[in-house]
């Protein structure tokens, strides 16, 4: 399986602009820049794609798990926050809370740290990965 991605950027670091787009066109032609990368400016940016993609794909990932381990979750809401310090991320830190009958904590918290090591974008990121994990 391969997916794309594409950037377009024009300009000069502080002042330019650069547009994204995905192979499915979520993303079409969105915009980024300097001010929504490091300021509050309109658009999206790179740290919040990885974000996006590390919940998505760590969400994905416990499901499987869970169900290896004969449980189906009814929810499972992933938050993840990128640190990016000195031109580098630094840390990506998972907050998730689920909802899966007739589990108990130690079980969880197992099935947790498996996805935490084993979903694929934790795998290609090379940074600390924490976790915080709530069962509902």
């Amino acid at each position: 399986m391969k997916r794309f991605a594409t950037a377009k950027w024009q300009g000069a670091g502080k002042d330019g602009k650069g547009q994204m787009s995905t192979q499915s066109t979520v993303l079409n032609q969105s915009q980024y820049s300097y001010h929504s990368r490091f300021e509050e400016g309109v658009g999206t940016n790179p740290e919040e794609l990885v974000a996006a993609a590390h919940a998505g794909c760590f969400s994905m990932k416990l499901s499987f798990v869970l169900g290896a381990a004969g449980f189906t979750p009814d929810t499972i809401d992933t938050r993840c926050e990128i640190t990016l310090e000195n031109g580098a991320i630094t840390l990506s830190h998972l907050i998730v809370k689920a909802t899966v009958p007739g589990i108990g904590k130690e079980k969880f918290d197992e099935c947790v740290a498996d996805a935490k090591v084993n979903c694929p974008i934790s795998k290609s990121l090379n940074t600390t990965i924490t976790c915080d994990a709530t069962l509902a």
